[in-house]
């Protein structure tokens, strides 16, 4: 027996001064922190869109698409499959440690430090990633979804050429991401297109054009399907929530007459016009910048999601017939609001759990409250480091961000491409909010933050580990302590470098 316990003990000290066993101790290490994480946010921190949706996913309420029927849907099957809500939460949190894990594997196996593949893990405790990391969000299903592509990408990148089963199945993991990225977020189809590119890349360094065509019609395929899937699974009420965007601009460009003209000759009803009027007038007596259809516009006593669907065209033959004519004001609101977004955003810590007026709070959600301890102890630690470093909650920060990792021709390490991508998804989703943004909300830059943060510890990983291997050249391979029998066998590679 004893000879047996001292043979496992010389296995495992040899396992850990080779490095084979650091990577199953950093899942180890991983699976606590995302464990911690779901403690903390259990069983879910709750918006108002999403208590709205938990109805829809338990079947209390007939499925609508001014929320995404894609998430409804999916929290339903995880609650068939759980049998509890709180599921979703404790799920976002293990995709994201899940993602984190695999990036902190890949910049172990490239720099051989265990120091700096812990420092990939560190990014799910960052006061600006945590701060939403269970709160049940459309935007941070977003996120996720794309960061783990992003850890896919990297990963068939690294697979060898006779790994071909494990080569297709990443793929298709990776499609389906992308796919519920597109599903889950109205506006994420710019920042989904350049994480396929470097998907398709990432499986063939030189696609020709007939190859970019094929994945491409794979992918849109497969992104119809799905919703096609998720149609068919929900039957959701149609809502054409895409009005409010109108709405807000004729509100805040045009004047009260200007409003009530605007609908007699775009043939509004009395009721819709007298509506615009009194939207009109009241956000400007509040001083109300943005979100006029749910802040201004007079409702009934419940709110109607359908209203807009009976009214969404005579809303938007209005806007185009006045916008046209009154381009310099609408100009200047878009970047009104747009500078809003970016320089100050709201919401760095959702505090719970949030009903509309006039909604209820799912009586599963009453049975299982928060942990009012630790939900302070995690605010105190979020607000702390918004008051000292507030750029880290601001959009004009990432937005910087993205600028430098697209701009820079080249980065140390062998993922040059990857970040550069990474930051063109980043950048093309925060300016896609220029004509859209219905508010400053920080979850609306929460995708460029996490994406940023990422890109910005792999940079930091690139940089230490040249400076460590005393190189003047980052593309030269130094590979770890115990693995270089494993470089020899996957044979070279052009992108072969020190570090992630």
């Amino acid at each position: 027996m004893s000879g047996t316990v001292d043979r496992w003990t010389t296995t495992l000290r040899g396992a850990w001064r080779d490095g084979t066993l650091w990577p199953w101790c950093l899942a180890a290490i991983a699976a606590a922190c995302g464990y911690a994480v779901a403690t903390v946010f259990h069983p879910g921190y709750l918006s108002a869109d999403s208590n709205t949706q938990l109805w829809q996913a338990l079947g209390d309420e007939p499925v609508n698409d001014w929320h995404p029927p894609v998430m409804a849907l999916a929290w339903r099957i995880v609650i068939r499959i759980t049998g509890d809500f709180s599921a979703m939460a404790a799920l976002q949190a293990a995709v994201l440690w899940g993602a984190l894990w695999v990036l902190a594997r890949l910049g172990w196996k490239k720099t051989g430090s265990r120091g700096l593949s812990l420092a990939v893990l560190a990014v799910g405790f960052a006061p600006h990633i945590m701060n939403l990391t269970g709160v049940v969000w459309k935007d941070v299903h977003l996120a996720y979804a794309l960061l783990a592509v992003f850890a896919i990408t990297l990963t068939v990148r690294e697979l060898s050429p006779d790994r071909v089963r494990t080569r297709w199945a990443l793929l298709v993991l990776g499609v389906l991401f992308l796919a519920y990225a597109a599903l889950v977020r109205k506006n994420a189809i710019p920042a989904v297109v350049p994480v396929f590119a470097m998907l398709v890349l990432a499986a063939w360094p030189a696609p020709g054009r007939r190859r970019w065509l094929a994945a491409t019609g794979v992918f849109a395929a497969v992104v119809i399907a799905g919703s096609a899937g998720v149609s068919a699974a929900t039957a959701p009420v149609p809502t054409r929530v895409y009005a409010v965007i109108p709405v807000d601009d004729l509100v805040h460009v045009l004047t009260p007459d200007q409003v009530r003209t605007a609908a007699e000759r775009a043939g509004a009803s009395a009721d819709v016009r007298d509506r615009l009027v009194a939207a009109t007038v009241d956000c400007r007596r509040r001083n109300l910048t943005s979100d006029a259809y749910l802040q201004c516009y007079p409702h009934g006593r419940t709110f109607d999601v359908t209203y807009l669907d009976r009214h969404a065209d005579v809303v938007v033959r209005m806007w185009a017939q006045q916008m046209p004519r009154h381009w310099k004001g609408y100009a200047e609101y878009r970047i009104r609001v747009f500078t809003k977004l970016l320089f100050q955003t709201n919401q760095v810590f959702w505090n719970g759990t949030h009903v509309n007026a006039g909604a209820r709070l799912h009586p599963e959600v009453r049975k299982e409250p928060l942990n009012d301890t630790l939900r302070s102890a995690l605010q105190n630690y979020v607000t702390g480091f918004a008051r000292d470093l507030p750029m880290l909650f601001q959009g004009w920060f990432w937005l910087a961000v993205s600028l430098v990792l697209v701009l820079r021709r080249r980065w140390s390490g062998p993922y040059t491409r990857e970040l550069r991508l990474l930051g063109a998804s980043s950048l093309l989703y925060v300016l896609a909010y220029l004509p859209t943004a219905p508010e400053s909300n920080y979850r609306y830059v929460y995708w460029p933050a996490l994406s940023g943060t990422v890109a910005l510890a792999l940079v930091a990983i690139a940089f230490v580990a040249r400076r460590r291997a005393g190189e003047p050249d980052a593309r030269a391979t130094v590979p770890p302590a115990g693995r270089a029998s494993e470089t020899a066998q996957a044979g070279p590679r052009e992108d072969a470098g020190v570090a992630v």
